[in-house]
């Protein structure tokens, strides 16, 4: 009695004892009767079928129902998929949220997905949004101002710092072809069949730089640094250990310039943002004559920095010619920063008065290029460059027209629309903006071969390299306005004239230089120092001899006004 009670008492809540057992009664007597029907059905299907048929016909139906069982669940997954809002992320994970169908499908796809995954990714630009002001931005036209001719900055649309820090580009971008770019390293250098070249850069023959223009996939070129296996090390433009070791741990955005021969006034940047303070490599390059002039004037101290730059002194240096030997920390500066990603390349002259970061959003992301490079202001054609520096006393002329006589036999033509969309074959090559990828590397190497082997004015030679790496790969190359360019950087003079203007007895060593730079005249038609300069030059004038001389030189600045110093 307990038992059955027990049974009444826990499914009560469904009715009464006694209802319970007459309705199970009446449904054990339905289902026995559902049977026999079932067991009839069978024997009428087996009568007139085989057992084998029979046997197909219970498959097919098996089949059936697991296919619209399958069509069901995907309906309802793609519907899932359906209302769910994409979204771009470097690194996706699976949310706690994601159903366990959503989960299977992944799981069930994983095998297809490393099978079919591309190479790693690269980082290919992006478009501000729609409306932003940059988008719409426009220069407006200079202002009229008939006393001023010269060249002048233009408005620049920048990005906020913060915004421009938040585009760091997580990954590097494409580099066409190129994938491995090693450096050649010879301990015995070979002059057979030498044209041109140096101790160190070495004496490539023509048909190894014929050679170098041929783009593919692995790549070993001259590049400088020739005689040792890390530059800086025995290998010509040598530096500290203590040096080596700092550069090395630049990984992100590295700013350098140089000054050699003592020539420039190093300039402080401005307007950094702490982050930049925290993050970019500042690098000063310079000899150990400037070293001397430093350190007895004040300015450096134990800790080898002045402001923000870090001052790395370069010994043994590889040329007499100060102009030649900036061209290595200029041109192979991802040599000596192996590890760096981006780099921002200014003329001694110059004083940085924009973000870093900013500079690279505007001028390499924003256009997703790797290399970036201001145009001359008014020239824009290697004819009339080479005879603008031989008229200014740049280089020897015997030089200057060997290299373009060269360049004539190798294809170079005059400057015309029908090169259109480059703007110039003349760069103003005082600042220079690049990612270090292997193809803006492999740029700066041949270009820098081609001021080691022939004249050290790389305007010459830029035009000529830059086609000959376009003609076959897809280089992303950006040239930009140098009204842009003179927006980020300010233009100093060089110290020798800013001596040679201060008044007497006023401006030492150790003086700063005057606040306002001399009329744009005197900059224009000043001869610069170099060591192997052909221009002599005199004692400085003094009374009236001084004001003759002053009248020259505005008569030989009104056939040469375009002309800068570099």
């Amino acid at each position: 009695m307990s038992a059955p009670l027990g049974i009444g008492i826990r499914s009560g809540s469904y009715g009464s004892l006694d209802k319970q057992v007459q309705n199970g009664s009446a449904r054990k007597a339905t289902k026995m009767l559902k049977e026999k029907e079932k067991e009839r059905l069978f024997l009428w299907i087996c009568k007139f079928a085989g057992r084998k048929k029979v046997g197909m016909l219970f498959l097919c139906l098996i089949s059936a129902a697991v296919f619209i069982w399958v069509l069901y669940v995907g309906k309802g997954e793609d519907s899932q998929e359906g209302n769910t809002v994409p979204s771009i992320s470097d690194n996706e994970s699976m949310s706690a949220s994601d159903s366990k169908s959503e989960i299977s499908r992944k799981n069930a796809m994983d095998l297809t997905t490393k099978l079919s995954s591309p190479p790693p990714g690269y980082f290919l630009g992006y478009n501000l949004p729609p409306g932003h002001p940059c988008n719409s931005f426009t220069l407006p036209p200079p202002p009229a101002d008939k006393k001023r001719t010269g060249p002048r900055p233009c408005p620049v649309c920048y990005l906020p710092v913060e915004e421009a820090i938040g585009l760091v580009p997580k990954l590097p971008s494409p580099s066409p072809v190129l994938r491995n770019l090693t450096y050649v390293y010879e301990e015995n250098l070979s002059r057979d069949r030498e044209f041109g070249g140096s101790e160190f850069g070495g004496y490539p023959t023509l048909k190894q730089r014929n050679d170098s223009f041929d783009i593919r996939e692995s790549m070993s070129v001259h590049c400088g640094f020739l005689r040792g296996i890390k530059p800086g090390r025995k290998t010509g433009f040598d530096m500290d250990e203590a040096d080596l070791f700092e550069m090395e741990q630049c990984n992100g955005v590295v700013v350098a310039s140089a000054i050699f021969g003592n020539f420039d006034e190093i300039n402080e940047p401005k307007n950094i943002s702490d982050y930049s303070r925290k993050t970019v490599c500042f690098l000063m390059f310079v000899d150990e004559e400037t070293e001397k002039y430093l350190s007895s004037s004040g300015k450096l101290g134990s800790s080898k920095k002045i402001g923000l730059w870090r001052i790395i002194v370069a010994r043994n240096l590889p040329y007499a010619d100060a102009r030649r030997t900036g061209k290595i920390p200029k041109l192979l500066l991802h040599r000596m920063v192996p590890n760096a990603r981006y780099s921002i390349w200014l003329d001694g002259k110059l004083e940085l008065v924009v973000d870093p970061y900013q500079i690279l959003e505007r001028f390499l992301w924003r256009n997703n290029a790797t290399f970036a490079i201001s145009k001359h202001y008014r020239r824009f054609d290697v004819f009339v460059e080479a005879e603008a520096n031989k008229a200014a006393g740049k280089y020897e002329n015997a030089s200057i027209d060997f290299q373009i006589e060269f360049y004539k036999r190798e294809g170079l033509t005059p400057y015309t629309e029908a090169k259109l969309p480059l703007i110039s074959d003349v760069p103003e090559g005082c600042v220079i903006v690049r990612e270090h990828v292997p193809i803006s590397n492999l740029f700066t190497c041949l270009w820098f071969n081609e001021v080691d082997r022939f004249t050290s004015r790389d305007q010459l030679s830029f035009s000529t390299v830059r086609d000959k790496i376009l003609s076959r790969v897809d280089f992303h190359f950006h040239m930009f306005l140098d009204c842009e360019r003179r927006n980020f950087v300010v233009q100093k003079y060089h110290r020798d004239l800013l001596l040679r203007l201060a008044p007497p007895d006023t401006f030492g060593h150790s003086s700063p230089p005057p606040p306002y730079p001399p009329p744009l005249h005197v900059l224009e038609t000043s001869p610069e120092k170099g060591a192997n300069s052909s221009i002599k030059r005199g004692p400085g004038r003094r009374g009236k001899d001084r004001k003759a001389g002053q009248r020259r030189h505005r008569k030989v600045a009104a056939g040469s006004r375009e002309m800068e110093p570099s």
